[in-house]
């Protein structure tokens, strides 16, 4: 899925007159071991009218309490960070959060980052040329892949699953079956499910 941030400049409308609806902060640590209170001071001193506290790994995907967080946004809100990697964990995962936050009417701000601030213009354009780079990023990988496999294709390599049975398997099989061996039998003496030997026949030397 490609990702190219569109900012919506008129959820900013309140901002700028110099306030927000409401301010959210978001800390968050990787272990128990660690706190938040450095954060959540940081955070109430930028304006934080509430900050929500998570416990848990970047590179964990389903956060419950920025889930919580980006469901009670409204236009004209702002979520504040200490920095972007205690939202996100890298450029992808930053740009899917900042549009569920966009999508909401709302603003993103860094206090570590002065660049991501979606409150101002300048912050705005800076999202939207990293959005720009990371779709770029991603096509680049996608051309350098398809090209790597047509390079594979064309020396021979075959791509895709490695073959459930070897030809020899295949053609053992088809004549135990022949013989009226069960299915289940002969697809558990090869690891494989009887719906696979029951899909055999003479013209399935490619069957995966």
């Amino acid at each position: 899925m490609g990702v190219f941030l569109c900012i919506n400049h008129r959820h900013n409308a309140g901002m700028i007159y110099g306030y927000a609806r409401m301010i959210y902060g978001y800390a968050r640590v990787s272990t128990d071991g660690q706190t938040v209170t450095a954060q959540v001071d940081a955070l109430k001193a930028a304006g934080a009218d509430s900050v929500f506290r998570e416990v848990a790994s970047g590179a964990k995907t389903d956060r419950a309490q920025l889930r919580r967080l980006l469901a009670q946004l409204t236009t004209g809100d702002v979520v504040t960070v200490t920095r972007l990697d205690r939202l996100a964990r890298s450029t992808r995962d930053l740009l899917n959060t900042l549009a569920a936050i966009t999508a909401k009417g709302a603003a993103l701000r860094s206090i570590g980052d002065a660049w991501a601030d979606t409150t101002t213009a300048h912050g705005r354009l800076m999202l939207t040329v990293l959005g720009g780079l990371a779709e770029f990023e991603r096509e680049l990988i996608h051309s350098r892949t398809s090209e790597g496999r047509e390079r594979a294709k064309a020396r021979g390599v075959k791509l895709g699953r490695k073959p459930k049975l070897t030809t020899h398997q295949k053609a053992e099989a088809i004549k135990r079956r022949a013989n009226g061996e069960g299915l289940a039998d002969i697809g558990r003496s090869y690891n494989v499910s009887g719906a696979t030997i029951s899909r055999l026949g003479a013209g399935t030397a490619g069957l995966n």
